[in-house]
């Protein structure tokens, strides 16, 4: 068995598309839409599906906002240079919500930036993992 990918509902498909590839750097891997359904599927990833996890975005027709409610955490993605990372977000327009640092009770260096529907993306060193 192996992770295929994580879902996420976005409320603007092209915005969060061009979030994940123009800020985080990621590359819309495909895009489809299923009108019988009123969705369309975008997967955004670093490499090819068939060799990494992705993420899937669903945009529901119609919906532009979602509640994300107290159960979503958040997906973490390994950088080289957490503070260059967000050196580079912030340039390209993120929002950092929490600046890169040590990790409050461990040693990882980490850092948090927020897309444009709310969820949370921890940036995290690949030195160690607390």
């Amino acid at each position: 068995m192996r992770l295929l990918h994580t879902m996420l509902r976005v409320g603007n498909l092209d915005t969060s598309i061009a979030f994940y590839t123009e800020v985080l750097g990621m590359t819309l891997l495909r895009r489809k839409d299923y009108p019988d359904g009123q969705f369309t599927l975008a997967f955004v990833g670093y490499g090819a599906e068939d060799e990494n996890s992705v993420i899937e975005l669903t945009y529901n027709w119609g919906v532009d906002k979602y509640e994300l409610g107290t159960g979503y955490g958040h997906i973490a993605l390994e950088v080289d240079d957490v503070y260059k990372a967000c050196e580079d977000i912030r340039s390209r327009g993120g929002k950092i919500t929490r600046e890169p640092g040590p990790m409050k009770h461990g040693s990882s260096i980490l850092a948090f930036v927020e897309d444009p529907d709310g969820y949370k993306i921890e940036l995290l060193s690949p030195q160690r993992k607390d």
